[in-house]
């Protein structure tokens, strides 16, 4: 399975901004579609956005206008940047792959924590 290391997580204040990043390993990491999730204290995992191979995207409702999901194939890794962050956004963040056919194809990392926080 693919392997995948997160990070760019920190302390931010409400309204401000941070990028995530999940770098992966092997060279199947251009026909993945990539999601990233987060998960908050007591709370189920959660997808937040995604982003097909051919780079389509798609956003929970509650972060629509504030995130973007990108991918740069070339460094095999993607992207999360995130802006007018909320203290509601605060959770581990964490990438995961999919194949073509929606059949996981990695395996999770060990996520990187976001606090919003004055």
């Amino acid at each position: 399975q693919v392997q995948l290391v997160e990070s760019g997580g920190g302390l931010v204040q409400p309204g401000g901004s941070l990028r995530l990043s999940c770098a992966a390993s092997g060279s199947v990491f251009r026909s993945l579609v990539m999601g990233w999730y987060r998960q908050a204290p007591g709370k189920q995992r959660e997808l937040v956005a995604a982003i097909t191979a051919g780079g389509n995207t798609n956003y929970a409702d509650s972060v629509k206008g504030r995130f973007t999901i990108s991918r740069d194939n070339a460094k095999n890794t993607v992207y999360l940047q995130m802006n007018s962050l909320k203290h509601e956004d605060t959770a581990v963040y964490y990438c995961y792959g999919f194949n073509s056919r929606l059949v996981p194809a990695t395996s999770w990392g060990q996520g990187t924590q976001v606090t919003v926080s004055s």
